[in-house]
């Protein structure tokens, strides 16, 4: 019997590493088959599916603008054959021998930069002589800084609340009030910069009540941003009905932004015109990301707020004022979502229109997930959830050799967003007193 215990005990001491080592194991046999799947898919669809004879083009340069680039011209089925191989090899590989996490992420990243560029290749080939603008103002990377400015403003305003403890679910209401202020006040001043501002204090002013209803009176936040929501939806549509559709001219007229160009930057070929040949909100949007950036991660402030968001009541014990502390950031969030808003109307020839945002503020609060908190995760979130947007409109005018509906095209956003945050992110942490409230100062 003592035998019997003893062996009994060696087995259990010894049962979690065999677990430990079959686990590690079988997630190398899922992802590996995971990416030999999309290999052979890519093969398929991309490499053999390609039209014989048909390379793609893509446009480097508007015609007739600036210094010209040759356009780049790939053999569609070639690359999607090659392409196809080396995500199989890169899965046999995955089976048999351990990647370390960062090798791991090359290799998500490759996999993912490879099956969109063979899918564009494929798209190419719908016509001969078809030529996919890339990186032209217009054209699919132009379009995507153009979509995602907005995810990427509002992507900043729920990384300041979130960070500092509190839930913004009311991101889509905050842009869509900014939305709204930013094109009356711009038409009323006769000024884009007076939209600009208008929008951004209609932001503060959402935001003002979300920090009073939460941070003061603990009401639930996710609550409290679906209501915060309705209430703008409900407001800006009635507004809008009874100003602004009658009187345009009037009330929903705002200026155009010119464009800046930025001596020397903006003249080196495909990125200058692509980068800093853009209206000002751009280039505020730059600077912001930086600040945001620095500010959490480089100053004392930013280690407070970090603080607050992760132990209130250890902050508050080494006398930061958790509450005041929590306001700010709300507030400064309510900014950054106003100004998505109104870089949404302020040169926009329709205007406002009803419901506008069209669930950019939930995308952005994705994007927030998927960049697990961080304001270069959520940029880069914002930018994948842009690109989708952006080649749903390029494909729409382009064509593929297959004909694809159309309502799988506007889809594409939003199908983004759940692989995004259901799939590729991983498991994530967020801060943990996320949505917590807090009785002390």
């Amino acid at each position: 019997m003592e035998r019997m215990s003893a062996a009994t005990q060696d087995f259990e001491l010894d049962a979690p590493v065999v677990v430990g080592v079959l686990a590690s194991r079988r997630t190398r046999i899922i992802s590996g088959s995971v990416l030999i799947v999309v290999g052979v898919l890519c093969a398929l669809a991309f490499g053999l599916g390609s039209k014989t004879g048909y390379d793609a083009r893509f446009g480097l340069s508007t015609p007739g603008t600036g210094v010209q680039v040759p356009d780049l011209v790939v053999p569609a089925r070639i690359f999607g054959l090659a392409f196809g191989v080396i995500a199989v090899a890169m899965g046999w590989w995955r089976i048999n021998r351990d990647f370390s996490n960062r090798a791991m992420r090359w290799v998500v990243a490759v996999t993912i930069f490879g099956v969109v560029f063979a899918f564009l290749c494929w798209s190419a080939t719908g016509t001969k002589g078809t030529r996919l603008p890339l990186t032209t103002p217009d054209g699919l990377l132009g379009q995507t800084i153009f979509l995602a400015l907005p995810l990427i403003l509002g992507a900043l305003a729920g990384v300041m609340c979130e960070r500092s403890g509190v839930i913004n679910v009311a991101i889509e209401g905050q842009m869509l009030v900014g939305a709204f202020a930013g094109a009356m006040m711009g038409t009323l001043a006769h000024s884009a910069t007076a939209g600009i501002v208008g929008g951004m204090l209609a932001g503060l002013l959402i935001g003002l009540i979300l920090a009073v209803f939460a941070i003061t009176y603990f009401v639930n936040q996710v609550v409290l941003g679906v209501v915060l929501n309705l209430f703008a939806l409900g407001l800006t549509g009635f507004l809008y009905d009874e100003v602004m559709a009658p009187n345009p001219d009037t009330f929903n007229f705002p200026g155009a932004l010119t464009a800046i160009h930025v001596p020397g930057l903006g003249s080196i070929p495909i990125i200058g015109p692509l980068f800093f040949d853009q209206n000002i909100i751009v280039y505020l949007t730059y600077a912001l990301v930086v600040a945001v950036d620095v500010l959490l991660f480089r100053t004392r402030w930013g280690l407070r707020t970090r603080a607050v968001g992760e132990h209130p009541k250890a902050a508050d014990t080494v006398g930061i004022n958790v509450r005041r502390t929590r306001y700010i950031n709300v507030l400064i969030g309510g900014l950054l979502a106003g100004l998505a808003g109104a870089s949404l109307t302020i040169g926009n020839s329709s205007g406002f229109v009803k419901n506008m945002t069209g669930g950019r503020g939930f995308i952005a609060l994705a994007a927030v997930i998927f960049g697990r908190w961080s304001p270069r995760g959520a940029v880069g979130a914002a930018l994948l959830f842009g690109f989708a947007t952006a080649l749903q409109s390029v494909l729409s005018i382009v064509g593929t050799p297959v004909k694809i509906p159309s309502d799988f095209l506007a889809m594409l956003p939003y199908l983004a967003t759940l692989f995004a945050v259901a799939g590729l992110v991983g498991r994530v942490r967020a801060p943990a007193a996320d949505g917590e409230p807090y009785e002390g100062r």
